[in-house]
């Protein structure tokens, strides 16, 4: 993998992992932003009273939920505590709103509890647990508090205005424009909720404390230059994107999903032109006419951007001048883009699929089921659809399906989820296709369906036509033997390898790697292939197990389907995480999916991986997985 691929994915985690912490909260930052608009004094129905919410809720309640979220993403709940506990001393050690401290003592009090919690692991005596979990999150988060106050809290001021005064600094200078340089095209490469939730909200926050307003809440919330491109696409577009375009615009403009637009650009890209200077020209608009609004405008919809609109002429007037004026110069130069490209390449599912590329996704229109016989449509009664923040792209597509669930005449409740937070009780689960792993994990029990094509994947009406009719929908042979070695030519006993050790997780992998390429299962050059992948992403599935396996470019080096599990009791670092289980894997038109699935219902409990991990033959490794599967068949 190229240095340069590295830097985008993991700038891409960084920023999907800040704007996980606040988008989740957005509602609390509407209600703050509402009581501001309304109550202070330059508000809508002045009240002296109501307005003294607005300070509270800005320097206690946003970064703590902040930082309880930041806590529950790294260690769920636990985390979320210590994470919370940790934050309350970032705010109190500072007179400024600690949204930025809040993402550094939310997340770090959670990753430390988290590392305690794996030392102590085993050696509590029974009947002490309660005792040792409540003290030690107590203790740790207090010593936090006290750190974050005397340390984090100054720092994070420190840094808070300097940033706020270069911020001060580009608009005084009348540059501020030029940040659509960078805005523009994140958003287009997915990074635009990193960017808006990650780092302009919270700079936005404190200038709209201190002035009423500020202008960063409409840099990346603009829907002007997004409606631009699909305006034009309406008037001077071809095929397909020409039809699918009106539809988006209204969902962009009005439901406030940018992410619709991002095909479109990436199907010609000198788009970017238009978005980029239609992005300038607003932002130069909004400066030059002084607007802004009172708190973020989450979605990205029209009607967020006047909801958060102060309470003055002047203001409105900024406003609309600057989603009007950013629309009309993106549509003009679009509309120039589309009439002289002769290119003819408006392949609006190709370029989804760039789009997912970009995000490193792989397109795919599958359900798969994990963990139960088979899929009963007489018995669905909820449907969730998921993604990574449980809002955008999630909120869509459950509009869309509960459309067509209510014309199919199917009394079937569909809501949207982040995928962290998939009810328990989810019977069906929609996800994006990168996000469809994740969502197994989840929620197990439940029937998973990857879509790429918000507007018309062909799953839908696949799972409306399935549920419509009561058809069963039979797993891929999911835990159907009691015997995990029906098929000894995908795990064969000698491929079990006992007690190894591993100065590194790259020469666990290439152990793991070369067992396979020895048996027969595949090329050599797999085994790069899957060094790779686990750069690409951590491969460790957590419960002290990971699973190597080839990225979706070396599946040519595959000859046939093989698992190979490598015991290493002393462990081996794996991205900060001990891993005692290795499972290397090929697979061949999903043949080791069976034993797969079954591998992870064995590593769930933790009891399992146990006792598999001190396992002294390959026979009693075995008898745990055979036992177990025994259990939940």
């Amino acid at each position: 993998m190229s240095e340069g691929k590295s830097l985008k994915l993991g700038v891409q985690k960084f920023g999907n992992f800040l704007s996980s912490m606040i988008m989740p909260n957005i509602g609390a930052f509407i209600a703050w932003g509402l009581i501001t608009a309304l109550f202070i004094p330059a508000g809508w129905w002045p009240n002296q009273a109501l307005s003294g919410l607005v300070s509270p809720m800005v320097t206690y309640l946003l970064p703590i939920l902040i930082g309880y979220t930041g806590g529950k993403l790294v260690f769920g709940n636990r985390g979320a505590v210590v994470g919370a506990i940790a934050t309350a001393g970032a705010i109190i050690g500072t007179n400024i709103p600690m949204f930025l401290g809040a993402m550094i003592m939310g997340p770090l009090g959670a990753y430390l509890i988290k590392k305690f919690d794996q030392l102590v692991d085993g050696k509590v005596k029974p009947g002490f647990e309660m005792l040792v979990d409540n003290f030690s999150a107590g203790i740790l988060g207090g010593l936090l508090a006290v750190i974050a106050f005397l340390v984090i809290g100054p720092t994070v001021d420190v840094v808070s205005k300097a940033l706020a005064t270069g911020v001060e600094w580009l608009i005084h200078a009348d540059l501020l424009p030029l940040a659509s340089l960078f805005i523009e095209p994140g958003k287009v490469l997915f990074l635009n909720n990193a960017i808006n939730h990650g780092v302009l909200t919270p700079i936005g926050i404190e200038q709209a404390r201190q002035y009423g307003k500020s202008v960063l809440f409409l840099l990346e919330a603009n829907p002007g230059p997004g409606m631009g491109v699909l305006l034009a696409y309406c008037f001077f577009g071809k095929g397909n994107a020409k039809k699918t375009a009106p539809g988006a615009a209204i969902i962009h403009f009005i439901g406030g999903i940018h992410e619709i637009y991002f095909p479109y650009v990436l199907m010609k890209p000198l788009l970017l032109i238009a978005t980029i200077i239609g992005g300038m020209s607003g932002v130069f608009t909004l400066i030059t006419l002084k607007g802004g609004l009172v708190g973020p405008a989450s979605p990205g919809t029209i009607i967020a951007v006047l909801a958060m609109t102060p309470k003055s002429f002047t203001s409105f007037t900024a406003n609309i001048a600057d989603v009007l004026i950013s629309m009309t110069v993106s549509f003009l130069i679009a509309s120039f883009i589309l009439k002289v490209d002769k290119s003819g390449n408006e392949d609006l599912e190709g370029a989804t699929k760039k789009m997912e590329a970009l995000k490193g996704k792989k397109s795919s229109v599958s359900g798969v089921l994990v963990g139960a016989r088979e899929f009963d449509p007489a018995k669905v009664k909820k449907i969730i659809f998921a993604c990574d923040a449980g809002m955008g792209s999630s909120a869509m597509g459950a509009s869309l399906l509960k459309k067509k669930v209510k014309a199919a005449g199917l009394n079937i409740y569909v809501t949207n989820a982040a995928v962290s937070s998939i009810p328990k009780d989810a019977q069906i689960v929609v996800t994006q296709s990168e996000l469809t792993p994740r969502a197994r994990d989840h929620a197990p029990e439940a029937y998973h369906v990857s879509v790429d094509n918000f507007l018309t994947s062909p799953a839908y009406d696949e799972l409306i036509d399935q549920l419509k009719h009561g058809e069963k929908i039979q797993a891929e042979k999911a835990i159907e033997s009691e015997d995990i070695f029906e098929d000894e030519k995908i795990l064969k006993k000698e491929n079990i390898f006992l007690k190894k050790s591993f100065s590194n997780k790259e020469e666990a992998i290439r152990f793991a790697g070369q067992a396979l390429v020895d048996s027969g299962y595949v090329n050599p050059s797999y085994v790069d292939g899957m060094l790779a992948r686990d750069q690409d992403m951590s491969t460790y599935m957590g419960n002290e197990i990971a699973i190597p396996h080839g990225t979706e470019n070396d599946k040519k080096d595959v000859i046939a389907s093989g698992i190979v599990i490598v015991q290493i009791p002393g462990g081996v670092d794996f991205d900060g995480n001990k891993v005692r289980l290795l499972f290397g894997i090929a697979g061949k038109n999903n043949g080791h999916l069976t034993i797969l699935s079954k591998i992870a219902v064995v590593c769930a409990e933790m009891d399992n991986v146990n006792q598999m991990v001190g396992a002294q033959s390959a026979n009693e490794l075995l008898a745990v997985i055979n036992q177990t599967i025994k259990q939940h068949a």
